[in-house]
């Protein structure tokens, strides 16, 4: 049995089958694996941007009742708290994405003024009727 088993395997490597074989194998797993690849990708990427808007929303909670900094010094210490925790755990994400979550945060916070859509504007001689 053993000595059958042999000669099949000489000849299915010496015939090509077994390289037709893996050929046929690879142009059909290698599409598969490589569209696993970049959904694995994808959903990394979308967790790690939750984390930095998730921390981007901590520093400027953190930064609203500061009334010693101005509004450009709050947006660099979140900017720089956001990037720090970030390298601490070994993540690296572009300063541009941070200040791009940084800015979404502030626009959440209470730190931006909120405006009726409702109410006109007044501009020039205002006039009352008495």
């Amino acid at each position: 049995m053993w000595n059958f088993l042999m000669h099949l395997g000489n000849w299915l490597v010496t015939s090509g089958v077994a390289g037709a074989v893996a050929v046929f194998a690879w142009k059909y797993l290698k599409p598969v694996m490589v569209e696993k690849q970049k959904h694995a990708k994808t959903v990394q990427e979308k967790e790690l941007l939750g984390l930095v808007n998730s921390l981007a929303d901590n520093a400027v909670n953190s930064l609203v009742s500061n009334t010693a900094i101005t509004g450009h010094d709050k947006f660099m210490a979140a900017t720089k708290m956001v990037g720090t925790a970030l390298a601490d755990k070994g993540f690296d994400v572009q300063r541009q994405t941070v200040e791009h979550a940084v800015q979404a945060a502030y626009e959440k916070s209470d730190l931006t003024p909120t405006v009726d859509p409702t109410v006109q504007p007044q501009t020039g001689v205002v006039v009352h009727n008495g």
